[in-house]
């Protein structure tokens, strides 16, 4: 059974936590990661969450991520295989349904790659989508309380909506 969608209010910690994991992933990883960047919804000041940490890393070949896969496992990251995303692995670090920390690997440039920080950025910068995000989030949690699938599926239309804002604002300006 899945772990209960339960909205935090923003914690500190979190960015710490991000800190503390981006250093061991920078260290197990080296040159291989072009970038390493903090995104989620943990990632946004102000804004309430599940606490689990996302974060993502930019390569430039899939080859590289295969290199990295045992030594991820030493640090408690399992790689689990989506093939609805053949443009990312992903990687959890806790029990199936109830991580801790996610951990994505896409193409450094991307368009999921930059798709997910144009969303952090947008969010950051513009409090009123990020209430609105936040209520978004506290009423699906509500609706699905024991469906995380359904919380995230859920969740998609704003999220291309805010994205396409932002790519609309990156152009004009």
């Amino acid at each position: 059974m899945d772990k209960p969608v339960i909205i935090e209010e923003y914690n500190e910690d979190w960015a710490f936590e991000y800190t503390q994991e981006e250093r061991k992933i920078k260290e197990l990883l080296g040159t291989k990661a072009i970038a390493i960047e903090h995104i989620g919804s943990t990632s946004v000041q102000g804004l309430g969450a599940k606490p689990i940490i996302d974060f993502m890393a930019g390569v430039n070949e899939w080859s590289d991520v295969d290199e990295f896969m045992e030594p991820l496992a030493k640090l408690g990251y399992e790689h689990v295989y989506h093939r609805e995303f053949p443009n990312r692995r992903f990687f959890r670090k806790g029990q199936w349904r109830a991580g801790t920390h996610h951990f994505h690997v896409y193409r450094y440039g991307s368009d999921e790659w930059n798709n997910n920080i144009l969303f952090r950025d947008y969010l950051r910068t513009h409090s009123d989508v990020r209430e609105q995000y936040n209520h978004l989030k506290k009423t699906l949690a509500e609706k699905y309380p024991n469906d995380r699938a359904a919380y995230t599926n859920a969740k998609h239309p704003f999220i291309a909506d805010v994205i396409e804002k932002a790519k609309k604002e990156q152009r004009s300006t």
